[in-house]
């Protein structure tokens, strides 16, 4: 007797003749025939190799709409059932693709190209010349050392962070009142931070922090002056914007401590600062470590903070690399040397968050 079960859920090959799929393949293949064809037309026509009159990539774009839904079709005819379960996924990988692939494409023959928006030669293909060009400019690298700078605060940042954490986790009077004002400063924009603290109260002649600074016997109280000075203020207004971040992350990971295990250490005699680096902080590890990351990536994106307050200056002291990328399109109109510079970035930012990544997963992994 044959076994009966649920046959709802049960997939049966079919019966697909060979013309049927001969046929699936055969869209598959000329569909991806007519996108290859169109972008190199429209590749040669853009370089001016030869000249068509294209305004833009709509046709490239067309074709590859063309082909996702020939991709999709020839799933069902080829595979049948089977490939009636690839479309819940692959539509969605077609669109990523187009969302992803082709803006870095074309982000990179932009980045080897010259390409000012002032200029009336438009775009013109130049090879390495702006990996040169990169290559030799101090302003570049100054950004790239600032932005080291602004990571190494990070360490600071977070012990602030903890030790608030800790304070809130304990059992002191308005303790729901200092969470929420605590939280303050990261319901604000950084953009509104800059503008509230740096423009209005660190205003050198009316605003009240220089006010009480001369007070207190500072003559000339100028947090923008010097590059020092300035590099100082802009960690500190980052800062205690994002704080309250890293400090509402580790509070969580302190209540989800069971109270047992720091009840035990203190039965087996621990002090407090023991129980603290033998209990807490080991257990605590993998929320920082996870509030340590996502700092790293919000401070990679540093730019509105310092566009508002410095623009970069003094001479370029406080850039950082998306700060100085910003104001290579804005102030230059360099589209072209600006996207090979966001490009490097992009690299660069892949290969330290995996390395960054990988170390700490396995610093996090128990050792037996």
């Amino acid at each position: 007797m044959a076994e009966t079960g649920d046959l709802l859920h049960v997939v049966t090959n079919d019966d697909i003749s060979p013309g049927r799929r001969a046929f699936g393949k055969a869209i598959v293949w000329a569909s991806l025939a007519l996108l290859a064809g169109t972008a190199l037309v429209q590749t040669l026509d853009q370089s001016g190799t030869i000249s068509l009159g294209l305004p833009n990539w709509r046709p490239t774009l067309y074709a590859y709409i063309l082909f996702s839904v020939c991709l999709c079709w020839s799933q069902v005819l080829v595979r049948g059932e089977q490939g009636k379960r690839v479309l819940f996924v692959l539509p969605a990988a077609l669109f990523v693709i187009s969302l992803v692939v082709f803006p870095l494409i074309f982000g990179l023959i932009i980045a080897f190209s010259n390409w000012n928006l002032s200029s009336p030669d438009g775009r013109q293909f130049n090879g390495l010349d702006n990996v040169r060009q990169m290559w030799a400019d101090p302003f570049y690298w100054n950004a790239l050392g600032n932005m080291i700078r602004y990571l190494l605060a990070i360490i600071v940042e977070y012990a602030i962070a903890f030790g608030l954490a800790l304070l809130l986790n304990a059992q002191i009077r308005g303790r729901k009142f200092f969470r929420v004002a605590f939280l303050l400063p990261l319901m604000l924009s950084p953009v509104a931070v800059s503008w509230m603290v740096g423009k209005s109260m660190l205003e050198l002649r009316f605003g009240p922090i220089a006010r009480l600074a001369r007070f207190l016997g500072w003559d000339n109280p100028t947090f923008f002056s010097s590059p020092e000075m300035a590099r100082f203020t802009i960690m500190v207004l980052d800062a205690w914007t994002y704080i309250p971040f890293m400090m509402i992350m580790i509070l969580a990971g302190l209540q989800a401590i069971p109270k047992d295990v720091q009840e035990a250490a203190r039965v087996d005699g621990a002090s407090p600062w023991r129980g603290f680096w033998e209990v807490t902080f080991p257990l605590m590890l993998p929320v920082s470590i996870t509030a340590i990351l996502i700092r790293i990536i919000f401070k990679l994106k540093l730019a509105d903070i310092i566009i508002n307050l410095t623009s970069g200056g003094p001479g370029g002291a406080t850039d950082s690399v998306t700060s100085f990328i910003y104001r290579e399109y804005r102030d230059r109109s360099n589209v072209g040397y600006g996207t090979l510079l966001a490009m490097v970035y992009l690299v660069l930012i892949i290969i330290f968050m995996t390395v960054l990544m990988k170390v700490a997963d396995r610093w996090m992994r128990p050792k037996y």
